[in-house]
């Protein structure tokens, strides 16, 4: 963590620090819940850019990350924040396409497959984004995402003929949807109770990025790691509103700063870790490569299809964002 921190702190120290060299107001300390281990990278990240908000305000907003959905879990996460149970917190943005589709733009299958394609999604669908969280009472501050997203099996396969049946992890609709397009049976499982769902057969499959399978050793109970780059989904650190405006603005001005500059050392980690996470599956035996003859074909027809379901589900909204995606290619 101490690279990532040191990023941050050093390009922060000169250009935000001196304006802030006296506050009169009482320090207020936000606790931050996050879903994922202290060892995951989003985790290690956020607490990077709390200790430099922290010390670039000079304690008057002390920020306390709360790692592996220890204070909160994932799927509460959301609604602790816009209650104000918690004024800051981390959270996978699709995990919420149930209650507003938009949420789901990066996880729409090979729309945007590798880091680059990913950051000019987010840059045509953050505006949107912003506006719907401003509605739930919510700021969005930064987003991250993770490396492109592969398929985990405990067994070959050649074609989605081999996997109906098979119980596979869900984590938001998107995923669901894959799974019962594959003939595979979704179960929800938080990213904290995966192991214990692969240990007891209450999963046997699932989709994530390298990371995922590195943090949690699922070589332990999973062969073959099929790497389709099917989408970067993306962790989003947002504030609540009222806790957000309680703020002066020389401070609101310091955790913008700082959100800008965790996003891009965040994405630049993701990148640096993407294929060192792959060559450790491989390393711990697993078998990594990609899908390929009618497997890979049929990956691009239910790809293809949830396409076409998010377009006619987002409508005029969603067709902006990909049209803006589209106009930077």
């Amino acid at each position: 963590m101490s690279k990532l921190k040191n990023r941050i702190l050093g390009a922060v120290i000169g250009a935000t620090v001196m304006g802030l060299t006296a506050f009169a107001a009482q320090a207020e300390k936000w606790d931050m819940p996050m879903a994922y281990s202290d060892s995951n990278f989003h985790t290690q990240n956020g607490k990077a850019f709390a200790e430099a908000v922290t010390m670039a305000t000079g304690g008057k907003l002390e920020i306390v990350v709360h790692g592996g959905g220890s204070l909160f879990k994932g799927n509460e996460i959301k609604r602790a924040v816009q209650t104000g149970q918690a004024p800051i917190g981390e959270r996978l943005l699709s995990a919420h396409q149930n209650e507003n589709i938009l949420f789901g733009f990066d996880s729409v299958p090979f729309m945007a497959s590798s880091f680059e394609a990913s950051e000019k999604l987010w840059k045509a669908a953050r505006p949107k984004i912003e506006k719907v969280l401003l509605d739930q009472n919510l700021v969005l501050l930064y987003a991250v995402p993770w490396p492109p997203q592969g398929l985990y099996f405990k067994k070959d396969i050649n074609s989605i003929a081999d996997t109906k049946g098979v119980k596979f992890r869900a984590y938001n609709a998107a995923t669901a949807r894959l799974a019962e397009l594959s003939g595979m049976l979704p179960v929800q499982i938080e990213a904290a109770e995966l192991v214990q769902a692969l240990a007891t057969g209450v999963a046997d499959a699932f989709i994530s990025s390298g990371a995922t399978g590195y943090d949690k050793k699922v070589w332990e109970h999973l062969s073959h790691f099929y790497n389709v780059a099917a989408w970067l989904p993306r962790n989003y650190v947002f504030v609540n509103k009222d806790a957000w405006d309680k703020l002066d603005k020389d401070t609101q001005n310091v955790v913008k700063a700082l959100a800008m500059l965790a996003e891009k050392a965040g994405t630049t980690k993701s990148q640096q870790l993407s294929g060192w996470y792959l060559s450790q599956l491989a390393k711990n035996g697993m078998k990594v490569g990609p899908a390929t003859g009618q497997f890979k074909k049929d990956l691009e027809n239910i790809g293809a299809t949830m396409t076409k379901e998010w377009l006619a589900k987002s409508g005029a909204d969603g067709k902006a964002i990909v049209d803006a995606f589209k106009a930077m290619k």
